[in-house]
């Protein structure tokens, strides 16, 4: 009995129902649904991204919570935009012209939103996600012992065909089904896998072919129809029963053994199925020029909406000057009613101090996330802002690797030192640096901390670094312009305004706080009075201080 047949009948029956009511979706709010992101990821982690000027790494995907961004830009209406967005959300390209023609098309886009939603979201089953494995996987190739199988298959016809006159080919047919049964189950993994893709293609095909018909969108590949026809090709040899699930009806199950005996005995499933590989593999070009055209598409529809469920948005200015970042009313996209800042910087860096919780690491990562955002789908949460291409380095969310054994300390070194290593490119860099080596003592932490600051900090690097070492602010003032987040103590509670502030921090609150919590006096007074001796020791560079 094949079971496989019906459990995908009754699951793509249900995906169907699913996909009907996401057409009545709201689409200017952020997805519901849960993301399966082995699956979002496939596309990405096997392109080879070679029109690219930087991938976003993984580090840097963990210490900006890429992810939870992701989820959050994500308005796509199928599988393939969605794989296509989150592969253009990694990968960063100097397309200036790109931009300018898809903010056209974006101008052009909403008045169509709603009917190029309802086609995109035929291509919403998970099944679709494997259709980049039919142009970005090596497809499967035919058995040396393929010949076997075709004279199997002859014989069995000629048997049957004779069987009228010679009964006793009987004997004969029975022996062929008996090896014709081992032959056709061995290749039903095989159909397995590519039955979940092949009839995805068809659809990808025909969405592909509506789509186009929209003046505005052809300027995205005039030379689509080409591949559009010759997939329609392939289409006209395919034996779509054998795959399609939308075929797999109330009619079919009923007579799924008379079918199943018949594939069986002619051995029809493997021929076909490597007749139709053979086929898809000089087409591959084709069906990925398909898959990015209805993937672009749905990726614009989700910017689109992205942009129309919030009027704080801008697209940036990619300026030539390496060393200029200007940001007016910069914010956090995941922060609810998040504070706005503002920056601008020519030919310096910046340090940032502040108290725990006043909202430096936030502030660091918000630069980040609106670069890469700017970066990729031309879409920044700030009032406006302008900066060059750069390639993003970033060192904010660093953990033992105790599998490989290396300590929170030396992964803090390997960090870096990737980093300057990888600091000579035909690009500047931006660099987002939270509490450098913090995995070691003060004395060498702040010696490292000020010469790898200084290091980094040349002609054509921005660097935003955040640190507790106040230390750091004297030794680099005349490299790097100095903020600092504050906050206020008012009626035993701590208050942060969040607000970006000139100048370096002049006041602590870490042991305030062991104090409001409720810590032992005799803890609060000791800390007050080491700190006090501490920082007389600094001003008069008398520390005599193991640390």
């Amino acid at each position: 009995m094949d079971v496989l047949n019906i459990i995908r009948y009754a699951r793509n029956s249900f995906y169907s129902k699913i996909n009907n009511s996401k057409q009545k979706e709201d689409f200017s709010a952020p997805k519901t649904c849960s993301f399966s992101f082995d699956l979002i990821k496939r596309y990405f982690k096997k392109n080879n991204h070679k029109d690219s000027f930087q991938v976003i790494t993984d580090r840097t995907n963990n210490d900006l919570d890429l992810d939870e961004i992701f989820k959050f830009i994500d308005r796509t209406s199928s599988k393939v935009g969605q794989q296509f967005l989150y592969n253009r959300f990694r990968v960063l390209k100097n397309d200036i012209d790109n931009k300018y023609e898809e903010e056209n098309i974006l101008n052009n886009i909403r008045k169509d939103k709603s009917q190029l939603r309802v086609l995109l979201s035929k291509l919403n089953n998970d099944d679709a996600y494997y259709i980049s494995s039919l142009f970005q996987d090596e497809l499967l190739v035919r058995p040396s012992w393929y010949f076997i199988i075709l004279i199997l298959s002859i014989t069995s016809l000629i048997s049957l065909t004779l069987l009228p006159f010679f009964p006793k080919l009987i004997f004969l047919l029975i022996g062929l089904l008996v090896i014709n049964v081992g032959i056709h189950y061995w290749n039903k993994k095989n159909l397995i896998i590519n039955s979940i893709s092949i009839p995805q293609v068809l659809i990808l095909n025909n969405v592909a072919k509506e789509l186009y018909k929209f003046n505005h969108l052809r300027c995205i590949d005039p030379l689509l129809r080409d591949s559009l026809k010759a997939i329609d090709k392939i289409r006209k040899q395919l034996i779509l029963n054998l795959f399609s699930s939308k075929l797999q009806n109330d009619i079919y199950l009923i007579f799924w053994l008379v079918v199943e005996l018949f594939k069986t005995l002619f051995l029809l499933e493997p021929i076909l199925l490597f007749s139709i590989l053979g086929k898809i593999d000089t087409h591959k070009s084709d069906i990925e020029r398909v898959f990015n055209f209805a993937g672009k598409v749905d990726a614009l529809c989700s910017i689109s909406d992205l942009r129309s469920s919030t009027d704080k948005y801008s697209v940036p200015t990619i300026s030539d000057n390496y060393n200029q970042f200007d940001a007016k009313n910069i914010y956090h996209p995941l922060i609810e009613n998040c504070v706005t800042n503002s920056v601008s910087i020519s030919n310096r860096s910046i340090l940032l101090t502040g108290s725990n919780m006043s909202g430096k690491t936030s502030f660091i990562r918000t630069i980040g996330i609106n670069y890469i955002l700017g970066q990729t789908i031309n879409t920044c949460f700030a009032e406006s802002i302008a900066f060059p291409n750069m390639i993003l380095h970033t060192s904010i969310r660093i953990s033992d690797d105790l599998l490989n054994e290396k300590s929170y300390y030396l992964e803090e070194v390997l960090t870096i030192k990737e980093m300057m290593t990888d600091e000579s490119n035909n690009y500047g860099n931006l660099y987002l640096l939270d509490e450098l080596l913090k995995g070691t003592n003060t004395i060498e932490r702040i010696a490292a901390s000020k010469s790898i600051l200084s290091y980094l900090n040349n002609y054509k690097n921005i660097v935003f670094a955040a640190t507790h070492d106040i230390e750091l602010t004297d030794m680099l003032k005349d490299e790097y312009d100095l903020f600092h987040f504050s906050e206020i103590v008012k009626n035993d509670k701590i208050e942060f305004d969040y607000k970006l502030k000139n100048g370096k921090l002049t006041s602590r609150n870490a042991i305030r706080i062991l104090e409001l919590y409720g810590f032992p006096i005799g803890v609060i007074n000791e800390s007050y009075s080491i700190a006090n001796e501490l920082s007389n020791a600094i001003s008069t560079q008398k520390l005599n201080f193991f640390i």
